[in-house]
């Protein structure tokens, strides 16, 4: 049976990742975004979003991976704007790589109920990271205080969707290259990489590890994957399969954001190309070496990284606007 974030871990994680922001203060918020922005404005948004977050976890496991994607595929592309959520020909949403993308009906769920409560006043950039970090929370992750401020943005183009996002099948100097461009370091890159902990993907994601002969069966190309786990993908995912299948990206702790992802690289059962790589390239071999061993050194990072994640080309002041619903900007 797996396991599944008891009320200890929660605490224990609570207090933990307290006592890492307190520790390193200049890293628990960014220029223009502050600790606790709506205390005044409105008091219970961060409380209103962990608890349609926790309810909508609840009925539906698979809702935490969908909101830590969610989060990743708005912050690479125009920063943390929440552009991705807006709807429309030619908008990143529209994207074929965004396709695949959910949570959307949880974030619009927040985004209701603090309209009714505090109108005009919480960005839709803010819930997509809260309702992120919370989905972190909630599946027996840290707890990362993040700041707040946000604002939406106004431009949301499908075209800058592509040069924006790690593919799967990415080497490890395109991917150092991509975050780099974000301001993140290669630890941040494969302490990220541990949110596919969580999660599942199509079987379009990992399908240039396999070759289809001429009577329609896989064999396995990349020998980097193991070939017991190999066999077990192709039976989850055979030539022909329904494009909406999915296969979970940790088939161990599926629903529980720990160090396993790190150790199933180990073991050389990581689901994409991109996973595999982290272990089998020199320069993220020990970190990823580390984090299988150390779950505390895990959470410990990944504090720090979600930080700089969520603070990516932000928009403050003046910038941008409060949206006033989610998948539209304001006329």
């Amino acid at each position: 049976m797996e396991k599944r974030p008891t009320a200890f871990s929660y605490t224990h994680n609570i207090l933990f990742s307290v006592w890492l922001c307190l520790a390193a203060a200049s890293s628990c918020a960014s220029a223009d975004l502050t600790l606790n922005f709506y205390s005044a404005s409105c008091p219970s948004a961060e409380l209103m979003v962990r608890s349609t977050v926790r309810s909508a976890s609840n009925m539906d496991p698979t809702v935490p991976g969908k909101l830590l994607r969610l989060l990743f595929h708005d912050c690479f592309v125009e920063g943390c704007d929440a552009s991705v959520l807006l709807q429309g020909n030619g908008t990143e949403r529209s994207d074929p790589a965004n396709q695949s993308l959910g949570g959307f009906s949880v974030i619009d769920s927040a985004k209701r109920l603090l309209e009714i409560f505090c109108p005009g006043t919480v960005s839709c950039a803010d819930i997509v990271a809260l309702a992120a970090r919370d989905a972190v929370e909630i599946t027996g992750g840290p707890v990362v205080q993040i700041p707040t401020g946000r604002r939406d943005g106004k431009v949301s183009s499908a075209s800058n969707v592509r040069p924006n996002i790690v593919d799967t099948s990415f080497t490890m100097d395109e991917m150092i290259k991509l975050f780099s461009s974000k301001g993140l370091s290669l630890d941040d890159l494969v302490t990220l990489s541990g949110a596919h902990t969580i999660g599942a993907a199509h079987c379009s994601a990992f399908s240039d590890r396999f070759q289809e002969d001429s009577k329609g069966n896989f064999t396995l190309i990349d020998s980097s994957l193991d070939n017991g786990y190999a066999e077990e993908l192709m039976k989850q995912c055979p030539a022909g399969a329904n494009p909406s299948i999915t296969v979970k990206n940790d088939p161990r702790t599926s629903f529980v954001f720990d160090n396993q992802y790190y150790r199933n690289l180990l073991a050389h059962t990581g689901l994409f190309q991109s996973d595999s790589i982290l272990f089998t390239d020199r320069r993220s071999r020990k970190q990823v070496e580390h984090f299988a061993e150390d779950q505390f050194g895990f959470f410990e990072s990944w504090v720090q990284s979600f930080l700089k994640l969520t603070s990516i080309h932000v928009k403050t002041g003046d910038e941008g606007e409060i949206r006033a619903f989610c998948p539209t900007a304001n006329a």
